[in-house]
């Protein structure tokens, strides 16, 4: 049966899974957020096209996707004879019957329109799947490692005004040993749910082959059984660790026992233990929250032989994969469009793509010292990163060719636009684009007078504009400004033309012709 075309990053961390950290299809169908029968789909195209891990570097996104969906030939649908899979359900519980007799009985009757026997396997453990079945819980060594924030935090009092507020406690476990890393946080943001799994990692000295989180709103974006999509970032550190994350259910504590045990743990041992002690910073909590870990790991078990950090070293710790070379460098990722200045908006800055992107929805790559920009896989751009609010970074090479101006938008195009709501709009959107290093960086300025113009129509836009150019506001938060206030429906005081900037890359009127 066909399944839902992903794109081609998902495809590739199911191939990733599969074939080289050998993830049964239920665990890569939950890690990744799809369904057993689509990584069932995707793996036997990546067979039929001749694909084997890893993908070849020179294969991009656009030749993958050709590869795994080719055009099919049109072909006549035909209706399928639908099973009553509760009857089927309720067979096999009956001695001696088997599924492949089922299927045989089905096939008996419906022999043109019935489903083919994978097919009819594939299609009862989806409906098996849906059922409210408790999973016994056998973890073995290295295997899973359980994450969670405390649903009780650390008091932190403020020293200069004695306000106090509550630091997230982050916990995580390894299953098979129970050997426990918790650390407060100021926040449960990205940031610090990213840098709790990684002090985790390095605490265990390795990395579990899963790692099941519990369903935090910033490591995953749906919190779904189905389709729990997860935060880019958290899947760029996953694949930076060599780890799968597999959610637990919403709402399911079976799939979780550990990390819930653990944090139960955590507020017994550690913060029920500390409850007495005044804490004026993050970093002086977590010295007393480590101390407190270590006895905790040293505690002996009271039903077993030993502790958690001698189960750790004999059980887990020899079966935990290696810590990569170097640690994680945090990044957040975003999917701008490309606008008509060929850049695209990372935090309010704009950086520049190659001209030939524009309307293309890309994604973006930050990290604290520099920007990447993919496009299908591939990347198109790389800047340096930049704070400043509503600047433009550009490289030339991005830009168009001068006999080429911009595809179909030009300075004068846009000028002559803007004089379709009077003349001195047009001048202004002439001035804002002169003011600039590149005239396309006043691009998005001029079409946000014209939006403005669809708002408060034409005649007000052309008197907020009017004013602008007096004063010498030459920016569209001047006009909206202008016409929030309703200043332009003010009478305007005599007032000299502005004197005109110099400067080597301001243009003249003629640089428009």
């Amino acid at each position: 049966m066909p399944t839902e075309r992903l794109s081609m990053r998902k495809i590739k961390e199911i191939l990733r899974l599969r074939w080289a950290e050998k993830l049964g299809q239920r665990d890569v169908a939950r890690s990744v957020g799809v369904s057993a029968a689509t990584v069932f789909e995707c793996t036997g195209r990546a067979k039929v096209a001749g694909l084997s891990w890893p993908l070849p570097d020179t294969l991009d996104d656009g030749a993958l996707e050709a590869l795994l969906y080719p055009v099919p030939p049109p072909v006549a649908a035909h209706p399928r004879a639908v099973p009553d899979w509760g009857y089927m359900h309720d067979e096999l519980r009956r001695k001696g019957v088997t599924l492949q007799l089922l299927w045989q009985e089905y096939k008996a009757v419906h022999l043109e329109d019935g489903y083919q026997y994978s097919q009819f396997c594939e299609l009862f453990n989806q409906y098996k799947g849906q059922l409210d079945v408790v999973m016994r819980q056998d973890y073995r060594a290295g295997e899973k490692g359980f994450v969670d924030y405390s649903g009780d935090g650390i008091p932190i009092t403020n020293p200069q005004t004695g306000e106090v507020s509550e630091a997230p406690l982050f916990v995580a476990v390894l299953g098979a040993s129970s050997f426990t890393y918790a650390e407060a946080f100021p926040s449960e943001e990205l940031r610090c749910w990213i840098a709790g799994h990684i002090h985790a990692y390095e605490y265990w000295q390795g990395v579990p082959a899963i790692t099941v989180p519990d369903n935090p709103k910033t490591g995953v974006l749906r919190a779904c059984w189905y389709d729990p999509d997860l935060n880019p970032t958290y899947r760029e550190m996953a694949r930076h660790y060599n780890t799968a994350v597999i959610p637990a259910r919403p709402r399911k504590p079976r799939d979780k026992p550990k990390v819930e045990n653990a944090v139960l743990v955590a507020q017994r041992w550690i913060l029920a233990a500390l409850r007495n002690h005044t804490f004026f910073g993050i970093e002086q909590a977590n010295e007393a929250i480590w101390a407190k870990l270590e006895e905790l790991n040293d505690r002996k078990f009271q039903k077993l032989e030993g502790s958690r950090r001698q189960a750790y070293l004999t059980v887990d710790r020899p079966a935990l994969r290696a810590l990569p070379s170097s640690r994680y460098v945090f990044a957040d990722w975003y999917t701008p469009k490309v606008n008509i200045d060929y850049h695209v908006d990372v935090e309010k800055h704009y950086y520049s793509v190659p001209y030939t992107l524009v309307h293309k929805r890309l994604e973006a790559r930050a990290t604290a010292t520099t920007v990447e920009i993919f496009f299908k896989g591939k990347r198109v751009a790389s800047h340096q990163r930049s704070y400043v609010k509503g600047g433009h970074t550009t490289l030339r090479e991005h830009m168009p060719l001068s006999h080429q101006r911009y595809l179909e938008w030009s300075p004068s195009r846009i000028i002559d636009w803007a004089a379709k709501v009077g003349p001195a709009t047009s001048r202004l959107c002439e001035k804002i684009m002169e003011s600039r290093a590149h005239p396309e960086q006043g691009y998005r300025a001029c079409l946000g007078l014209m939006r403005l113009a669809k708002v408060y129509g034409n005649e007000r836009t052309e008197r907020a504009s009017e004013r602008a150019l007096g004063v010498g506001a030459l920016s569209y938060r001047s006009v909206e400004s202008i016409l929030k206030r309703g200043l332009d429906r003010q009478p305007l005081v005599a007032e000299t033309e502005s004197k005109p900037v110099e400067h080597e890359n301001v243009r003249g009127p003629d640089y428009y012709n």
